[in-house]
């Protein structure tokens, strides 16, 4: 079964639409590979220093947001954007529909929590690591001696999709 999990990288914002995540021009590339170093690269943070080229969210493997990630255009690319920067998992409030979906049928784990979840996951000081049990549908977030511990849930076919690596990995095993 995949593990998820790894540093994590916070993005205390809601609504990041899928041309922040990967802009429009970049959707002419043929290969996923193309797209690695544009991940964020139109994200606007107000009052943040953001930076997308940042050591720390080039080793981040999991994304802590606010509500709606993913909204806007329906594009396959972005999901592509954060799979070949190796995030594994996403966690905000709620995401847009297709994206979601499409996160699973890429082998990306997007996890809902409640906002008061969420609160004590940004609470968090300094660099956090966050581990999945997709089995038990809970992850730990690590920062120093600090952890915060939160339960999530999956309907269990999206469930499968995500243990499998993805929609193909899955029709590979069961079709």
């Amino acid at each position: 079964m995949k593990e998820f999990g790894g540093p994590a990288f916070f993005i205390d914002r809601n609504d990041i639409n899928t041309d922040e995540i990967i802009p429009a021009k970049y959707l002419t590339e043929i290969s996923k590979q193309a797209l690695k170093p544009h991940l964020l690269e139109d994200l606007h943070l107000e009052g943040q220093n953001f930076d997308p080229a940042s050591e720390e969210l080039q080793k981040a493997r999991v994304l802590v947001t606010r509500s709606n990630f993913g909204c806007g255009s329906s594009r396959e690319h972005a999901v592509w954007a954060l799979e070949v920067n190796d995030i594994n998992v996403v966690i905000g409030e709620s995401f847009a529909r297709i994206f979601r979906q499409n996160m699973f049928n890429c082998g990306i784990l997007a996890v809902e929590l409640d906002p008061a979840d969420l609160d004590r996951l940004f609470a968090l000081p300094g660099e956090v690591f966050i581990r999945v049990d997709l089995e038990r549908e809970e992850l730990t977030a690590t920062a120093g001696d600090e952890s915060v511990t939160c339960s999530f849930g999956l309907n269990p076919f999206d469930k499968k999709l995500v243990a499998a690596g993805g929609w193909l990995a899955y029709a590979d095993q069961n079709y």
